[in-house]
């Protein structure tokens, strides 16, 4: 096996060419850091990426830049010639038969009357119930904030369809940026459908024309460091090396965007407290459908949310509404998260997904379909679950000892934008160069 070609250590190793290994390769070359960025695909993005598929492009899903950092936007848009689209969200939930306007919890109108009332009272009550003891998880947290009818009517259901997991085995820390929490004035209005305030972090978007895969390849394009394909096999731990199938590559700080669970995984040897931990880290996979369609679909949202279990799935977005270069002249495209975790037949699955989507008046029916992918993502979401904080309570201060950074949505096992991956990955850059003490040229 050769060793690597370097006389010393490589000062920074970097694992992963997601956005955020690719933001920390940058950095890093910026600040004149010796480096590589090893990514095992064949390609840059991790989940940021897009297929061309039979003249349609599909991300994995809907990755949509909520770029709240003015500088982080700049250099976004400088990576990517301004070849952005600005978009106002147009988000909704089906529920009952009808859409209403997102967020759920703050417009009940146009809900049943039944639904509606028992939605709003139960606020009020909540509202005024005076002080609780902190929430013990999500579904707590849920009956505390919002009453038992929009936890029973929507939190519940579509958290539990999401996660993959019941909300009472999850804790309510990661959703305080996520979750809208509405006042008593706006779900008044909300009832009776006066509220015109757009709640939420997301309520605009940037978007590349041609698919959130151009943002990482231009940044893979100003990279210099970047070697795709590349696997490490081992991380010896004590001999602070990177064992590949052909190389061996001592380093002296390791950024890691990787799981964290991979990561962990990887390393030789790994005390048994820190092997402990790792195990009671969960993560659950998603299915979802890439669904091409002959003609735009009828509805104009950009994505909807969907609680009721009779639906195969929880959300369904429109991704030839981000932007018409994804498909054909005239023609469409979905993208249609399912609640199953279960591998579905295609065939099986289909039919109940074009009458799902007909009755929602996305497609007039089935014809409309050209095609359609089944899709997984195997670390879909972190589960922030009653042992997380203990886990990563073992886990992190070990990986600070080791001085590596594990970060990103994974690699810091998260829930996080792209946004937050980008500037996760900037932050590892400039935290490197401390524990180098000032920086190595390259």
């Amino acid at each position: 096996m050769a060793v690597s070609p370097t006389a010393k250590a490589l000062p920074v190793a970097v694992l992963g060419a997601g956005l955020a290994g690719l933001h920390a390769g940058l950095e890093l070359t910026r600040l004149g850091v010796e480096h590589r960025v090893f990514e095992r695909l064949a390609w840059p993005g991790g989940h940021a990426t897009t297929t061309f598929d039979e003249g349609y492009r599909f991300d994995r899903t809907g990755h949509l830049l909520h770029l709240r950092d003015v500088a982080l936007r700049e250099r976004v848009c400088d990576w990517l010639a301004g070849d952005l689209r600005e978009i106002v969200r147009r988000s909704v939930i089906w529920s009952n038969g009808v859409y209403t306007r997102y967020p759920f919890q703050a417009n009940t109108f146009g809900l049943p009357p039944a639904v509606a009332n028992e939605c709003v009272l139960d606020f009020v009550k909540a509202h005024f119930a005076g002080p609780q003891p902190p929430p013990q998880n999500f579904e707590e947290f849920c009956l505390q904030h919002f009453g038992a009818g929009i936890t029973r009517h929507f939190m519940v259901p579509y958290n539990a369809r999401l996660w993959g997991v019941a909300p009472h085995e999850i804790t309510s820390a990661w959703c305080e940026r996520f979750v809208p929490l509405p006042t008593l004035e706006d779900v008044i209005a909300g009832a009776v459908g006066l509220n015109q305030r757009e709640l939420g972090y997301n309520q605009k978007f940037l978007y590349p024309r041609l698919g959130i895969g151009e943002l990482p390849r231009a940044m893979y394009r100003r990279s210099a460091h970047v070697e795709l394909g590349r696997e490490p096999r081992r991380i010896d731990l004590d001999a602070r090396v990177l064992e590949f199938d052909d190389e061996r590559v001592p380093f002296d700080v390791l950024i890691s965007t990787a799981p964290l669970k991979a990561l962990l995984g990887l390393i030789d040897p790994l005390p048994t407290a820190v092997f402990d931990a790792a195990q009671r880290l969960r993560a659950t996979h998603l299915y979802y459908l890439d669904v091409a369609l002959e003609r735009q679909p009828r509805t104009d949202f950009h994505w909807s949310y969907v609680p009721e279990a009779k639906y195969p799935f929880y959300r369904v977005g429109c991704y030839s509404h981000f932007s018409p270069d994804l498909v054909p002249p005239g023609a469409g495209s979905l993208y249609v998260e399912l609640a199953d975790r279960n591998e579905p037949v295609l065939g099986e699955l289909l039919p109940r997904v074009t009458a799902a989507l007909a009755e929602m008046g996305v497609i007039e029916g089935a014809r409309h379909v050209r095609f359609a992918r089944v899709r997984r993502i195997d670390c879909a979401y972190v589960i922030f679950d009653h042992a997380y904080y203990d886990a990563l309570a073992v886990i992190r201060p070990f990986l600070a000892e080791a001085r590596i950074l594990s970060t990103g949505r994974y690699g810091g096992w998260q829930y996080g934008a792209m946004e937050d991956a980008l500037r996760e990955g900037a932050v590892a850059a400039a935290q490197s160069v401390d524990l180098l003490g000032g920086g190595t040229a390259q």
